[in-house]
């Protein structure tokens, strides 16, 4: 049987489990400890690469663990099963006055899924990511057992599990910590820069006063235009000081083709319009949630527009030292490569360490950029790698498609101390390449 629901969100690499098993009860899992082939739990598929697939293994579906049990909105607590999304999760307590501490670029995640790869979010630099604000899970091992995880009680399993990309057990609840808002919106600016170095500064004094804060660069200008993009930075809109508007519909709608819409000219185009398109320097408004964190979400399946051959989306951090000399050297090798695509990210992530024993984030700039898959990607993205190394970076396990095992274990040291606490049935495609 083909499973070809059961696809990463790059769409590349195509591998196809053996076996799927769902799961809807949490009180109800099966214990795999006959089980003949490799495991592996599935949310949403949102992750980019191979690190949510196993070929030829046994994928086991959690998006039906999808009830909220328990909400302290006093406090700003809540208890979910793996399987409920952060959008399900923001459409029950922002009405309450509550939002997600981190949150990535996409709400159509798992609560699993977003352990599983600690994600991060615009607020880094003050808030860390999804792990650093977790207070507890439970975590069902193949042979059946199911052990509470927490700073203080089976902290080794916790800290292997936040960022462990699913390979310690299943998740069937986590408790976790919430942000106060008071309203659904933020106020928000929209600041056009012309050079790396200007982001720097922007960023600087962005990161005193400002919880949120991300750019779009440009990766097609060259010459005077190099380095060119749009800061956007944001807090809370507080009702005592803003005019608050009225919530907006949703208009979100689904990608019409699935075929190679972005290609060299189009990115190029695409580009020019949006760096061009807001005209004064600064622009300040009150944003919705949605259009602010979430802008791609607007459109489903969007990532059809790279064609039946997929992507891959290559996000690093360089540590902070080397950071605007490295940051300008990949940027423009990107550029004059012409590969890159419009959805190319930069912002910077501040010293809150993550509990995961194998969480990306770490003080730094990081960039996430897309490339079509063709004929040149995978060969250019090599290339990359070995910048990447040179300035002491390392590449996001979530994203990657194609990293070699020996970039992953020098990005990574850490793998060693975590392989004892992967569950002896579980394994992923991922997996298999980067320790082979």
């Amino acid at each position: 049987m083909i499973y070809s629901n059961y696809k990463s969100w790059g769409r590349y690499p195509i591998l196809s489990p053996s076996k799927v098993s769902k799961l809807f009860w949490r009180d109800e899992i099966p214990v795999f400890s006959d089980t003949d082939i490799s495991i592996l739990p599935y949310g949403l598929g949102k992750s980019y690469g191979d690190s949510c697939l196993n070929e030829n293994g046994l994928l086991v579906d959690c998006r039906g663990l999808n009830k909220i049990i328990a909400f302290d909105k006093i406090n700003g607590i809540i208890k979910v099963e793996s399987g409920v999304t952060l959008a399900e999760i923001l459409n029950f307590v922002v009405p309450h006055g509550w939002f997600l501490a981190s949150t990535p670029g996409t709400k159509l995640i798992t609560v699993g899924g977003a352990i599983a790869n600690d994600v991060h979010g615009k607020n880094h630099h003050k808030g860390g990511t999804f792990g650093y604000h977790l207070n507890s899970f439970e975590l069902v091992r193949s042979d059946g057992s199911r052990l509470i995880c927490s700073p203080n009680e089976n902290k080794e399993l916790f800290a292997a599990t936040i960022g462990g990309l699913g390979l310690t057990g299943i998740i069937t609840w986590a408790e976790f910590r919430l942000l106060k808002s008071p309203t659904a919106f933020f106020a928000t600016e929209s600041i056009k820069f012309k050079s790396i170095e200007e982001f720097f500064e922007i960023n600087a004094e962005s990161e005193h006063t400002y919880d949120f804060t991300v750019s779009w660069i440009d990766t097609t200008s060259q010459g005077s235009n190099f380095g060119r993009g749009i800061f956007n930075r944001g807090n809370q809109a507080d009702p005592s000081i803003h005019d608050i508007p009225t919530l907006p519909k949703d208009k979100a709608i689904t990608f019409p083709l699935d075929a190679p819409f972005i290609n060299g000219l189009s990115v190029k185009a695409f580009n020019s319009l949006y760096y061009s398109k807001q005209i004064p320097k600064v622009v300040k408004q009150i944003s919705h949630f949605n259009p602010f964190f979430y802008p791609l979400d607007a459109v489903y399946d969007w990532n059809k527009a790279y064609g039946k051959n997929g992507f891959i989306q290559y996000q690093f951090v360089i540590p902070f030292g080397n950071e605007l000399k490295g940051i300008k050297t990949i940027l423009r090798k990107i550029t004059e490569s012409g590969l890159s695509s419009f959805l190319t990210v930069l912002k910077t992530f501040g010293s809150i360490k993550s509990p995961g024993m194998l969480s990306f984030p770490r003080p730094g700039v990081t960039m996430a950029v897309d490339f079509r898959m063709g004929s040149k990607t995978l060969a250019f993205a090599d290339e990359c790698d070995k910048l990447i190394r040179d300035y002491g970076g390392v590449l996001y396990p979530a994203k990657d498609a194609r990293m070699s095992a020996e970039n992953f274990k020098v990005f990574y040291p850490e793998w060693i101390e975590f392989s004892k606490y992967i569950d002896p049935k579980f394994s992923s495609s991922f997996w298999r390449r980067v320790t082979k």
